[in-house]
């Protein structure tokens, strides 16, 4: 159950400069509560977590097909978790050579 609350790391330019600051970012299933992701990130990677954010990002429409019709994409729901000094999350660590 834990690690399905967990979809996966988000793996961008913005969040690999936030990990400097302690703050990583998953993307989570909704209705997920800041509470239970806490609970999973402390469990799975045995870090104090300090504080969790969450966002809601809505889906967008797309036209798709012959005749153009509007179809809606689902959204996504993210959290960025803030963890205590000292620590870190290896999924987000970059070595020198990986960022030549």
């Amino acid at each position: 159950m834990a690690t399905t609350l967990l979809l996966k790391p988000v793996i961008t330019e913005k969040s690999i400069d936030r990990t400097g600051k302690k703050q990583f970012t998953f993307e989570v299933v909704k209705g997920v509560s800041k509470q239970q992701i806490k609970a999973v990130v402390e469990k799975l990677f045995s870090v104090d977590v300090a504080s969790v954010r969450t966002m809601n990002r809505s889906g967008k429409a797309k036209r798709v097909g012959k005749a153009k019709k509007i179809v809606h994409r689902s959204g996504r729901h993210f959290a960025m978790v803030t963890i205590g000094k000292d620590q870190t999350i290896d999924l987000f660590s970059v070595s020198p050579e990986q960022t030549k």
